[in-house]
């Protein structure tokens, strides 16, 4: 799914009207019908009672339309127009004078007492227009719904949500229900607190205008995720699925390489080679049956060296940053020419040795989480910055970026995918260990090297999304992801099943 800047989706708006023939008051009653209809589907019982606010603009005109059709339905409906938030539109006026027939009474800005669960705030004072901090007293309505502890529901955006720079003040929402795409900003790091969980609500928007617009970001949803999926063929056997060769492990860190070999297999290649130091070969060996082991050096590793000829290579996890380990590192890298995916130990020591960049085969995949980035590309000011230097980075050394966090971002040069998969169950030991290898074994597998990274990430995710409706997230570990790539497997193949 394509991410749209404010210009772009207001350019949908003008062509909807126009080729559709509504007017804009006819597309703001739709796109406010979708957000009554959830909010009707996820609050049946009519005690609840729902606290809109709304601003002056086309977001506050969106928030009026809600209240109407909330107040025929017979829920209880109280509404707060923030006066200051701007000018009155015309569709914001038009919808105010139906409003008022309604007999619904303006509140003055008076919270209303908290009833938990059963009291919704919806939130309608600043859409994707707002361009300028906004007023203090606005800001002091922001912090009250803030510290409700009421649910949250914002309307297309979380009021004083910028979605092209920071934000230091937004309404924090427990749901955000936006029309037609997501918002890029609703998935970056400094934005986390704005936005729990976007709602992505259809609202006829004009099909071809999307479909042929550019767009440098993409949502990675299911159906997206789903696309790229290569099934394993009937006649396949473990020649066909292709060879691992894993490198890693040190004393101490055995584990990390141990966990990357399994979920290379588990992740579907036919064959897994480790290679790692002596003090790993009996723990590898009864840990992982199915691996072949190939050691070198005692403790940590000091030449990479293997007989086989896998098809790719997954280097870093558990390997150290001995001297010695960092030159065997430095000839690997001379030597091999194909895609690899680079994590761990490896990352710090090329963020230590930047000259040696340069080293890496094209379209490697690299797989950092926030601290080994900022050692990558330097620090950044906020998200836009940083999104910034991952593209230059990926440009300057013709590299895929898999930036971990809540929401994982992959990018080659100037596109973008942003994960949408995967919970706090993540936030484990070992978890980059594991996306490592399966990450390996996509590439092994015939998966080019930005799809690999683009599917995989969404992969090791969707597993902790089943995992945590059968345990519990605290009690998740990295071993569960290896666990449950098979039912995230079966989930894709039955949706390629059902296309």
């Amino acid at each position: 799914m394509k991410l749209f800047t404010a210009a772009q989706v207001k350019e949908a708006d003008s062509l909807t009207i126009k080729n559709q023939q509504i007017s804009s008051l006819d597309l703001m009653e739709r796109a406010a019908t979708q957000a009554y209809l959830w909010l009707k589907k996820s609050y049946p019982d009519k005690e609840t009672l729902f606290h809109v606010f709304c601003g002056l603009g086309n977001n506050g005109g969106d928030g009026l339309v809600i209240a109407r059709l909330l107040h025929e339905d017979k829920y209880n409906v109280v509404l707060d127009i923030a006066e200051i938030a701007g000018s009155p539109t015309a569709d914001f006026t038009a919808n105010l004078e139906m409003v008022k027939k309604t007999g619904i009474e303006k509140n003055n800005n008076q919270m209303v007492p908290y009833t938990k669960g059963k009291v919704v705030i919806v939130d309608a004072i600043f859409g994707i227009g707002l361009s300028r901090e906004p007023d203090d007293e606005v800001k002091a309505i922001i912090s009250r719904i803030n510290n409700s502890e009421a649910v949250v529901v914002s309307i297309d955006v979380p009021s004083g949500l910028f979605l092209d720079r920071k934000t230091d003040i937004a309404v924090q929402a427990d749901y955000v229900l936006t029309f037609q795409c997501g918002k890029l900003a609703f998935y970056l790091p400094d934005n986390y607190k704005f936005v729990n969980k976007a709602i992505i609500l259809d609202i006829g928007l004009d099909a071809e205008y999307l479909r042929q617009t550019h767009s440098d970001y993409y949502l990675t949803e299911r159906y997206a995720a789903t696309k790229l999926y290569k099934p394993l063929l009937p006649y396949a056997h473990k020649g066909t699925q292709g060879h691992a060769l894993i490198i890693g492990g040190s004393y101490g860190k055995i584990g990390a390489v141990c966990l990357s070999a399994k979920a290379a297999l588990k992740a579907g290649c036919g064959l897994v080679t480790v290679l790692l130091p002596k003090c790993g070969y009996t723990i590898i060996q009864g840990y992982f049956p199915e691996a072949m082991a190939v050691t070198n050096g005692e403790d940590f590793i000091e030449q990479i060296h293997y007989n086989s000829n896998p098809d790719a290579v997954g280097i870093g996890p558990g390997l150290g940053q001995e001297p010695q380990t960092q030159q065997a590192l430095f000839e690997f890298l001379r030597a091999h020419t194909k895609p690899i995916v680079v994590d761990a130990d490896v990352l710090n020591i090329l963020a230590s040795n930047k000259e040696r960049l340069g080293l890496l085969p094209p379209q490697s995949i690299l797989t950092p989480h926030p601290k080994e980035l900022q050692r990558l590309t330097g620090e950044w000011s906020d998200d836009f910055e940083m999104l910034q230097k991952i593209k230059d980075f990926s440009k300057k050394y013709n590299v895929i970026v898999v930036a971990k966090n809540a929401h994982t971002i992959v990018a080659y040069k100037d596109e973008v995918h942003i994960n949408t998969s995967g919970n706090a169950a993540l936030a484990t030991g070992g978890s980059g260990d594991v996306l490592t290898g399966i990450l390996t074994s996509l590439l092994v597998q015939g998966y080019s090297p930005f799809n690999a990274a683009v599917f995989g990430v969404y992969l090791h995710g969707c597993t902790a999304d089943i995992a945590v409706k059968e345990i519990s997230a605290q009690a998740f570990t990295a071993s569960d992801i290896i666990a449950y790539l098979g039912k995230a497997y079966m989930e894709i193949e039955t949706d390629t099943r059902n296309k």
